[in-house]
């Protein structure tokens, strides 16, 4: 479906962008790729990474400037919108700064999108989203609604609208992995609770699922990959297992399980093999047979947590696991 078309991607030198773009130039035949992101010098080593490639282009710019989004996005027919404060505790001490980003930036993407006639945009969310207890993750729910509501808000301009929720993304920064890799050979790894689990998946599992839910979307979904979940300490002992662990204590905004569908998101949440589809109920959407396609309805009062997950890393097999992933 890229073929020949005009993409943009924010956040593009990030982990995830950096292999989203690598995926797209080598499955599809863009006609233009903009890697649309604030950091001049990311940008140029990523662009010494494709040298004489005509299909992409590098634009130097921030979420929070609508007027350099509506440039960038001009004759742009689909969007990956990744542009994020993310990191917890750096969003809990710098508020201000995190909302301007993630609640004010999707703002400005959503209605550059709808004014440059943008088809379809993805935007990507987290498992801190659901029931949030940190800023990081009531900003990413704020994001998740007005995209999710911005399929009404488009009105007869055409543009759909589709969120992308998943947990941690082994080996992108900010992960845990490489800080355990980093300092194996130290004299304890600190864990901040014994108990605590996440989600895991992998950076290629992320893009495919953008590109799955670029297919599938009609406009409004939240699509949420089933994923392993992991014991953090199980992580730690795989990666450094003659190192002691060192319980800190948790840090501002942690919480001990992640959760990528609530109870109350259970009511409009159905289940398709590989994927949960979180529905909206605006404008009875959550009852639309487009967007529902063979999907069975979760029961009441499902939800979907790191805890209570039905498949999950451990032993021989998360040492297999962990061997592919690279930091």
């Amino acid at each position: 479906m890229f073929d020949e078309k005009n993409l943009l991607i924010t956040g593009g030198t990030g982990s995830f962008g950096r292999k989203f773009v690598n995926s797209i130039l080598k499955k599809y035949k863009p006609k233009k790729l903009i890697v649309f992101s604030r950091d001049e010098m990311k940008q140029w080593e990523m662009a010494k990474l494709y040298p004489n490639n005509k299909v992409l282009r590098f634009f130097i710019g921030d979420v929070r400037d609508k007027d350099r989004l509506y440039r960038a996005l001009a004759n742009v027919d689909y969007v990956v919108h990744a542009a994020a404060t993310k990191i917890v505790p750096i969003a809990e001490y710098n508020p201000f700064e995190c909302v301007k980003t993630n609640v004010l930036g999707a703002m400005n993407v959503i209605d550059a999108s709808i004014d440059q006639k943008v088809k379809r945009v993805i935007a990507l969310s987290t498992d801190k989203a659901s029931s949030p207890i940190n800023l990081y993750g009531a900003t990413k729910l704020a994001s998740d609604k007005l995209f999710t509501a911005s399929n009404a808000y488009a009105g007869e301009h055409g543009t759909k609208f589709a969120v992308v929720r998943y947990g941690n993304v082994a080996g992108s920064r900010g992960s845990v992995i490489p800080f355990f890799r980093e300092i194996k050979n130290s004299s304890e790894i600190p864990i901040t609770d014994f108990r605590m689990t996440r989600f895991l998946i992998t950076l290629p599992e992320a893009v495919d699922t953008v590109f799955y839910a670029f297919e599938e979307m009609k406009g409004s979904e939240i699509f949420v990959r089933k994923s392993y979940s992991v014991k953090i300490t199980d992580l730690a002992k795989s990666i450094a297992p003659e190192v002691k662990m060192q319980e800190t204590g948790m840090r501002p905004g942690e919480k001990l399980h992640e959760q990528l569908i609530s109870a109350d998101e259970a009511n409009f949440t159905y289940d398709f093999d590989k994927f949960y589809k979180i529905l909206s109920p605006l404008n009875n959407w959550d009852n639309s047979a487009s967007r529902i396609k063979g999907g069975k309805k979760v029961k009441e009062g499902f939800t979907y947590t790191s805890d209570s997950n039905d498949f999950w890393l451990k032993g021989q097999m998360l040492d297999r696991w962990l061997h592919k992933i690279e930091c």
